[in-house]
């Protein structure tokens, strides 16, 4: 199958072309620099240049604050870059998945939420991403909409500095002694590894629609930071914020753990309990460090 991955250089998209071609398939990799996904000429350019038979749409501004200070731009990546995507996708005959977001959600409901459970974003991000849903399910039908959750690779996460959760957290136990992790955000922690499985898993079926796509279970971001130190055995002493202690910029859904009923009612689903994606991710970047040497 001809492949193209859209953000191919960020977390999702890295890990999302490794998978397609170690199933065999051909992959294009096109970055921002290389199709800019707010204007259709340069993806109608972009994506005719390489005639897919499947498009994953990961490229997004995914920066919440950023989304929250300058909305129009959110909207016309995530957004009206969604309608420019699904247009050419429709077009050319050609399948998209389209990587979406538990922040399409407000967090009230306090378990986990399901596809057909109606979505109530809390911040322009969140509004941006469920907008682009919207336009894709819209214009082509022939589309897979993942919603995903609190993702972490190998790949650097450029809107956060090249830092993801992980790695955050590693380097914080390097430098302080004491660190105060927040305990009241619920999440679930999912490794870009198993969504890019999960995705070369749904690029093979014909059911399209919309999905949640995330590891098993759930924690707080302070039950995450306590398993990353106990798998590592960092040395540090690790204490539940107050609440409001470190108060938000933007307003975030508390709860926003995803349920994948739609992938597990098709016996598609591929992923593992939460712990298990992080003890492969860690795995994963010890190889890497020593391949690297």
């Amino acid at each position: 199958m001809r492949v193209t991955v859209l953000g191919a250089n960020g977390q999702l998209g890295s890990d999302a072309c490794q998978a397609f071609l170690s199933n065999g398939d051909e992959v294009q990799r096109l970055t921002h620099g290389e199709c800019e996904l707010t204007s259709y000429a340069s993806v109608d350019s972009a994506l005719s240049s390489a005639n897919p038979e499947f498009v994953v749409h990961a490229a997004a501004m995914h920066h919440v604050e950023n989304c929250e200070a300058n909305p129009a731009a959110a909207f016309a990546v995530n957004c009206i870059g969604a309608r420019n995507v699904a247009r050419w996708t429709t077009a050319a005959g050609t399948t998209v998945a389209y990587i979406s977001t538990d922040y399409v959600f407000n967090g009230i409901k306090r378990s986990p939420y399901f596809e057909t459970d109606a979505a109530s974003p809390l911040n322009a991000y969140g509004i941006s991403k469920l907008a682009g849903e919207h336009y894709t399910a819209a214009i082509n039908p022939r589309h897979f909409i993942l919603r995903v959750s609190a993702i972490y690779g190998l790949s650097p996460c450029r809107a956060k500095g090249g830092l993801n959760f992980v790695e955050l957290m590693l380097k914080l136990s390097r430098e302080r002694e004491v660190l105060r992790v927040v305990d009241d955000e619920f999440v679930t922690p999912t490794p870009t590894a198993q969504i890019a499985q999960q995705i070369v898993a749904l690029s093979r079926s014909k059911h399209y629609g919309l999905y949640h796509g995330t590891a098993e279970g759930s924690c707080s971001w302070y039950e995450f930071a306590r398993e990353i130190f106990r798998a590592t055995g960092a040395a540090i002493c690790l204490e539940r914020a107050s609440p409001g202690e470190f108060p938000a910029k933007v307003p975030r859904p508390k709860y926003s753990v995803l349920e994948n009923r739609a992938l597990k009612n098709l016996t598609l689903n591929v992923f593992s309990d939460w712990r298990s994606g992080l003890e492969d991710y860690l795995n994963s970047r010890t190889q890497s460090a020593v391949a690297a040497r």
